[in-house]
């Protein structure tokens, strides 16, 4: 991958579910190319230790996305910390049991409703205002080619509920907000080798395998920094004309 050429030098970046997964690449990278980094987890034991090995310019913070009212305090910290946010990557979630609709358990459909759509609703409403008053910002809301449609792999229909709501409250916003140069875009990823996926295909034989991949037009899964790398594109200026939009990382499933 490029080496660090200062993309995103100064901004204030808040990067919730940072623990692990996807999270954690997005905050060291984001990091390296320049930016001050709020991570956020209900994992404090994994992400606090990457906070600190990425050194002054990230704070972790132990924060449930799902709980509204610690927003603002999550909020106030990063700014007394390292000043006004310009960039919310809103990328917490809760992974879901794959099991039919009408064998799914209520309260799980509602805490990931709650954690995946409501906690991204909650983020950019604590961002928003601060945004306004510096004169604009972006926010990032990862949501799923799940969110695109009940794509294979999704575990259950809260999923697909929760990622589709986030591309609808995405395109909202950025209409809502494009006369006050806050830009707000979604990206959807395919399968990714993050920690879980990567235990999840090691079960797989070899013909099995091949079968999944063959799936997939790339032939693989991407690896967590190449959603990333993504994730910055939207975070830097060099998208400022993006807004509103879906951007699809699936190595080519949904163009069948």
């Amino acid at each position: 991958m490029n080496s660090a050429s200062g993309r995103v030098n100064g901004k204030v970046v808040l990067v919730t579910g940072a623990a692990s997964g996807m999270g954690v690449t997005h905050a060291q990278l984001l990091a390296r190319e320049g930016a001050k980094v709020i991570m956020t987890d209900i994992n404090e034991k994994d992400g606090a230790p990457i906070a600190e090995e990425i050194g002054e310019n990230a704070l972790f913070v132990r924060h449930d996305v799902s709980d509204q009212e610690s927003w603002e305090a999550v909020v106030t910290r990063g700014v007394e910390r390292f000043g006004p946010i310009d960039v919310l990557v809103n990328n917490a979630a809760v992974p879901g049991t794959r099991v039919r609709t009408h064998e799914l358990a209520v309260d799980e459909y509602l805490r990931m409703v709650e954690v995946d759509q409501h906690g991204a609703f909650y983020g950019m409403q604590a961002v928003l205002p601060g945004m306004l008053e510096a004169g604009g910002g972006s926010i990032v809301n990862i949501s799923s080619m799940a969110g695109i449609t009940h794509a294979q792999g999704a575990p259950n229909v809260a999923y697909t509920t929760a990622k589709f709501a986030v591309r609808g409250m995405t395109k909202a916003a950025a209409i809502e907000y494009a006369p006050d140069n806050i830009r707000v875009n979604s990206v959807h990823p395919g399968p990714v080798l993050t920690g879980m996926a990567r235990e999840t295909v090691g079960t797989y034989g070899p013909e099995r395998l091949a079968a999944y991949l063959e799936t997939i037009p790339l032939r693989r899964l991407a690896e967590p920094i190449e959603v990333s790398y993504l994730v910055l594109y939207l975070a830097s200026d060099e998208s400022a004309f993006c807004t509103g939009s879906e951007f699809i990382i699936d190595g080519g499933i949904l163009a069948k």
